[in-house]
């Protein structure tokens, strides 16, 4: 893929997870976070986006909200597991979009708040309508996602230099 064609990075928060008694990293997903996962991935499908690569956080809820949003997907991308994306601030996390590879054109990145929030806040130099406004407003809940656009290598990828193109809550 070209540097100069288009790229999207979607940020999807991992669903909602269950409180049992377990360390954090853990913690299974609670029985509407496996609903709004499958209903997160049906919306990702109908936008017409597969990515080419997820960059999954190895947290028990992060893996089990992309495997059950990767069921409705209609092609299943490469997944990486990076146990740098647990507990990672956005800096961290740019530094890992820093590696991605640039024959990758669409990313999805599974993790956590606040940093997910934090990290399309960053990201969005731009944003389409009121995008931004609702992003804000909702307080960026689990299974929520957003969908920003850049061009240029992912060795590039910095505060401001994608355009957030959508927004997406499964309870709006």
């Amino acid at each position: 893929m070209s540097v100069k064609a288009a790229r999207r990075i979607v940020l999807l928060r991992h669903a909602k997870a269950d409180w049992p008694e377990v360390a954090d990293h853990d913690r299974p997903l609670a029985e509407r976070g496996r609903h709004d996962a499958r209903t997160a991935g049906l919306w990702l499908a109908d936008a017409g986006i597969t990515p080419d690569l997820t960059l999954c956080s190895t947290a028990v809820r992060a893996r089990e909200t992309w495997k059950l949003f990767a069921s409705e997907l209609t092609s299943r991308p490469r997944t990486a597991y990076d146990d740098r994306l647990y507990e990672a601030s956005p800096g961290e996390v740019i530094a890992v979009l820093n590696e991605v590879d640039d024959a990758v054109g669409d990313l999805l990145v599974v993790g956590h708040n606040p940093t997910t929030h934090a990290l399309a806040d960053l990201l969005a130099g731009t944003a389409e309508g009121d995008t931004r406004a609702r992003m804000h407003a909702s307080g960026y809940p689990t299974s929520a996602q957003a969908v920003l656009t850049l061009t240029g290598p992912w060795k590039s990828v910095e505060p401001g230099v994608a355009r957030l193109t959508a927004f997406w809550t499964p309870h709006d």
